[in-house]
């Protein structure tokens, strides 16, 4: 059952994406271009994702076990560090450069977009050279 629900979301996710121009990195550019042809309509994108997951997570803890039955686990760790301020800042520099964040790069891969292509092969050698040398997660 945890498969199909994994599938489905998966599915629903991949499609909001492709709807909302994530995949774009064209649209994407627009959006981080703040001094000059800025597209706002990312951010709509943004608030709406930002307002769907905190009423998600304030359900999820009042909740022993998610809909599969597997134990809720959410992250209590608050914690603002130099890793994640410097994990936070080199995602934010791939996602100007590139125009991509790992889902929707995933999904334009799916779709044979080359570029897609290219980003998650560094992705995965960036992954690779972190469990590397810090350890996974």
């Amino acid at each position: 059952m945890s498969n199909l629900f994994g599938f489905v979301s998966g599915l629903i996710f991949g499609i909001g994406l492709i709807l909302a121009g994530m995949t774009q990195p064209l649209k994407v550019k627009g959006f981080l271009d703040l001094a000059g042809a800025w597209d706002p309509s990312l951010a709509l994108v943004m608030g709406g994702a930002i307002a769907l997951g905190v009423l998600a997570f304030a359900r999820a803890k009042r909740q022993d076990r998610s809909w599969t039955g597997a134990p809720m686990e959410i992250p209590t760790n608050r914690t603002v560090d130099r890793r994640l301020i410097t994990g936070g800042v080199l995602f934010g520099m791939g996602w100007g450069i590139a125009g991509f964040c790992p889902g929707p790069a995933l999904v334009a891969l799916g779709s044979g977009m080359g570029s897609a292509g290219i980003f998650v092969a560094a992705m995965l050698v960036g992954m690779v050279i972190h469990d590397k040398f810090l350890g996974p997660w």
